[in-house]
């Protein structure tokens, strides 16, 4: 924008703001009565829909799924996706959301430019697209993951129907029995302090892995129980790490 539409613009906008309405109280009344419909629509779906009231809390229970609020499902996702890396967390968890944060606040101060069209203000126009972008994408993901005592890895296809069969039921016993809180298999789990199991059928014999399952290294805890009182789920499980190649 050179000097001379500058200045039209400066003396266009001094026209406009003689002719316009002071903030107070028209645009405050606005903003008030908005307000107050929202926060009817508010107490309407209380009073109607009420809050969902989940079972109470088990402290003993491997198989809870925590889930965020709707609204941090896109930090939720961020950190899921860097929590196989360990010193990324923070990152994670900290940084980007401050580091964008700082930018969006400071867009106002490195895009100064005197338009008011959108369209002919590039960096905030792509500053603006990328936020809702990612964030609904994130969101999105974040909502639509899966659980984190499940496995998310498909079996080979080079297996039979009955030894997919088995595959399914080691992945529930693996999911009951909270290993991802210490393992991590395929994309799923945490890396730390268990090995990743995502390849031990390759590294170790069926006779080998039910031995670290009964005598296992703390703080790992012991299967041996499992293996006395349910044999064949305990079985379903051996088979299923021996399977994972």
């Amino acid at each position: 924008m050179n000097q001379a539409e500058k200045e039209a613009y400066l003396r266009e906008y001094a026209i406009l703001k003689n002719k316009g309405k002071p903030f107070f109280p028209y645009a405050v009344a606005k903003d008030s009565m908005m307000a107050v419909v929202v926060m009817i629509v508010i107490i309407f779906l209380a009073a109607m829909f009420g809050a969902e009231m989940g079972p109470k809390a088990d402290p003993t229970t491997t198989t809870y799924v925590p889930r965020p609020d709707w609204y941090f499902f896109f930090l939720f996702e961020v950190l899921r996706v860097m929590k196989n890396i360990p010193k990324f967390t923070d990152l994670a968890t900290i940084g980007v959301p401050t580091i964008c944060m700082i930018l969006l606040f400071l867009l106002p101060f490195y895009d100064r430019s005197p338009e008011r069209r959108i369209e002919r203000r590039p960096i905030a126009l792509a500053a603006g697209l990328t936020t809702i972008f990612a964030m609904a994408f994130l969101t999105y993901s974040g909502a639509s993951t899966g659980s984190p005592n499940s496995v998310d890895l498909a079996p080979p296809a080079s297996l039979t129907a009955a030894q997919k069969a088995t595959w399914r039921a080691g992945e529930e016993v693996v999911g009951q029995s909270g290993c991802l809180a210490c393992h991590v298999i395929g994309d799923n789990g945490n890396n730390g302090p268990g090995p990743p199991l995502t390849n031990i059928g390759a590294l170790r014999r069926p006779q080998a892995i039910a031995s670290t399952l009964r005598n296992p290294t703390a703080p790992m805890p012991s299967f041996a129980d499992l293996a006395k009182n349910e044999p064949q789920k305990f079985q379903d499980l051996i088979n299923f790490l021996s399977m994972l190649q």
